[in-house]
């Protein structure tokens, strides 16, 4: 019985040990003296713990904590470097952490993005935009690649539209369904319309989003500024065609209960417009104004839309309900601007 015992006993010791191992610090003693040293200050001192990391990370078990500490040693160093404002030193040591954790693709964007907006401030433009163009192209499933060609677009913009555009053409289909892809066409888009006076083709590139990219952020917005293009090149047919894309996703929103556009009731308000202005619609309009308040019980364009009914029914020869609208508008709203203006169309 007592070799039992011994036994269960060991058995127990060996459970403790595993359990204090699997209960083992985050993160490496290294890392919280660098970080309190660089919080005090020592810059120097932080760069020598986070070094001393550097040296000890690879070790550590499971992988995704080795991974993790090796990017937090190997950031960290840089990021003091970059607060000390010793800047060449921190661009190199941001551009030699891809070399360090070749398998961390997560570190390597965010050090490369870093040295390349470190340079763009030093006026060191071609080497910034090598670093830029390089996030994109071999990390364009990270966050930083976003990051970088929103910088490019910024700078871009300014010296060479026609330049960066005919660049982000060349690598928007080796790089189509990858995280930055809808953000490429996105940016084509802003370029054709503003810096290369496209319409047609900036329109054409926000239509792409929606069908390319569907799960994207940007997918309403895209909605929204291809029918605002639309209206603009007199289109009025198209404009309430992407208009009411838009508004369906309502349905499928209110379905899965999780998410609306912001666009909504504003490309509600404006299909009405388009209804009534271009296309002469008037019982279409009339309708997607009253949609308005009973789809957007919140949105500040209630009034806008009530105030709207009551010109198109003014205009389709119905006084009366016109004034019925603007007396319920006096009635939700009596301190809106529309009240007012109410008063022009059926009196006091």
């Amino acid at each position: 019985m007592s070799a039992r015992l011994g036994s269960a006993a060991w058995q127990l010791v060996a459970f403790a040990i595993a359990v204090a191992a699997c209960s083992a610090p985050a993160t490496l003693n290294e890392l919280k003296t660098a970080e309190r040293r660089a919080d005090a200050g020592d810059s120097d001192g932080a760069i020598a713990a986070y070094r001393e990391a550097q040296r000890k990370c690879h070790a550590l078990k499971p992988a995704r904590r080795a991974v993790a500490a090796c990017a937090e040693a190997y950031l960290g160093e840089a990021e003091v470097l970059e607060h000390a404002e010793r800047t060449q030193p921190a661009i190199d040591a941001y551009l030699a952490i891809p070399g360090k954790l070749p398998d961390d693709t997560g570190a390597a964007a965010i050090a490369v993005h870093r040295a390349g907006e470190l340079l763009l401030r030093g006026q060191q433009t071609t080497a910034a935009w090598t670093a830029l163009w390089r996030v994109i192209t071999e990390w364009p499933d990270e966050a930083p690649a976003g990051d970088a060609l929103r910088t490019l677009l910024v700078d871009g913009r300014g010296r060479d539209a026609r330049a960066l555009a005919e660049q982000l053409a060349r690598i928007l289909t080796p790089l189509a369904g990858t995280e930055v892809g809808d953000n490429l066409v996105w940016s084509l888009a802003d370029l054709n319309e503003h810096e290369l006076g496209n319409a047609a083709a900036a329109r054409a590139f926000y239509d792409q989003i929606p069908v390319d990219y569907p799960r994207s952020g940007l997918r309403d917005d895209a909605r929204w500024h291809a029918a605002r293009i639309s209206r603009a090149i007199r289109d009025p047919k198209g404009a309430a065609q992407r208009l009411r894309g838009l508004l369906a996703t309502r349905e499928v929103a209110f379905g899965a209960g999780s998410y609306f556009s912001i666009w909504l009731d504003d490309a509600q308000l404006e299909l009405g417009r388009v209804l009534r202005d271009d296309l002469d619609d008037l019982p279409a309009a009339a309708a997607a104004f009253r949609q308005l308040p009973k789809h957007y019980p919140a949105s500040i364009l209630k009034d806008d839309a009530r105030y709207e009914l009551a010109v198109t029914l003014e205009r389709a020869g119905d006084h009366a309900a016109a004034c019925k609208a603007i007396a319920e508008l006096a009635k939700q709203s009596p301190d809106s601007k529309y009240v007012e203006r109410g008063k022009e169309l059926c009196g006091p």
